[in-house]
């Protein structure tokens, strides 16, 4: 996957834009609902910063993947999760109101965690100097990249509620436009490597997104999480923002390696099937439930 104008520009562009579509759907009540409705957001954040890392580890070990590869797996395990999580999770009768504090938090966290295990992977990976970390000074822009956006939309939502409300799905679609362009551009630049890609990390991130899928339903209803709750949690911790993940990989000033950014793009695509088998499953399963807040 080679940097190009599309990747390199138009890519932190539409990434902007998510972000601050996200930023138009939060308020501060959706960070502060951790404290009156903890259990269920402490343990599907357990699985996401805690759990997942591991293992997407452990996959990336068992199919003993180039370094280069193995890093872009670990960048997109710590990727938080995003508005298409919070679409899975309504379409699956899950409770969106639990997506949304989780992606409000988690964004919020891995501004610290997402550095901290992208420079250990790249300690494990490679030998020496051959690779240059998220250093602090490079850990502010991944600040920027990531919750500038979102405050710049929160700020607007409280400034202008109603305008926010409007804009919420213009935003959404012009993000989902941008996207879409900078990859369709993207995967005809590397037409001739996809079936390569393919094959490099194809397997790992189907199962990467099967795996993160169960463990965020099933350790949350270990737990007694009631099960709305639960499959809040299997999309949060299965749906990665890979245009997270991507932006950084490309990021002529973060990570600038086009290769670490192909588990991202290749998971981006591949993750669409079995998060909608289960949200199809779920959907059938059970009879439509009001939706609510967390409980």
């Amino acid at each position: 996957m080679n940097s190009s104008t599309a990747t390199t520009v138009f890519l932190p562009i539409a990434l902007a834009i998510i972000m601050f579509g996200l930023g138009l759907s939060l308020t501060v009540t959706d960070f502060t609902r951790v404290v009156k409705y903890p259990k269920a957001t402490i343990v599907a954040l357990g699985c996401q910063l805690l759990v997942l890392p591991l293992v997407c580890l452990g996959l990336v070990l068992l199919f003993d993947l180039e370094p280069t590869l193995a890093v872009g797996m670990m960048l997109l395990a710590a990727s938080p999760g995003g508005t298409t999580a919070n679409l899975f999770s309504h379409l699956a009768r899950g409770d969106v109101a639990l997506n949304i504090t989780l992606t409000a938090i988690n964004s919020v966290i891995a501004v610290v965690t997402l550095p901290i295990v992208v420079n250990l992977s790249l300690a494990g990976f490679f030998d020496g100097d051959d690779a240059i970390g998220l250093q602090p000074a490079k850990m502010l822009q991944v600040f920027a990249i990531v919750l500038v956006p979102v405050g710049v939309g929160m700020l607007v939502r409280r400034k202008a509620e109603a305008f926010a409300e409007r804009m919420r799905g213009p935003v959404k679609i012009a993000s989902i436009v941008v996207l879409l362009a900078v990859i369709i551009v993207a995967v005809y630049q590397e037409r001739d490597n996809v079936l390569g890609y393919l094959r490099d990390v194809g397997l790992v991130a189907l199962l990467l997104s099967v795996a993160s899928l169960a463990i965020g339903y099933l350790v949350p209803r270990a737990f007694a999480i009631e099960r709305r709750q639960a499959i809040a949690s299997a999309f949060e911790i299965g749906v990665h923002n890979s245009t997270i993940a991507i932006a950084i990989a490309l990021s002529p000033t973060l990570l600038d390696n086009a290769e670490m950014a192909i588990p991202g793009a290749v998971y981006g695509i591949i993750m669409l099937l079995p998060a909608g088998v289960l949200a199809f499953a779920f959907n059938r399963s059970r009879q439509p439930s009001p939706e609510g807040s967390v409980h």
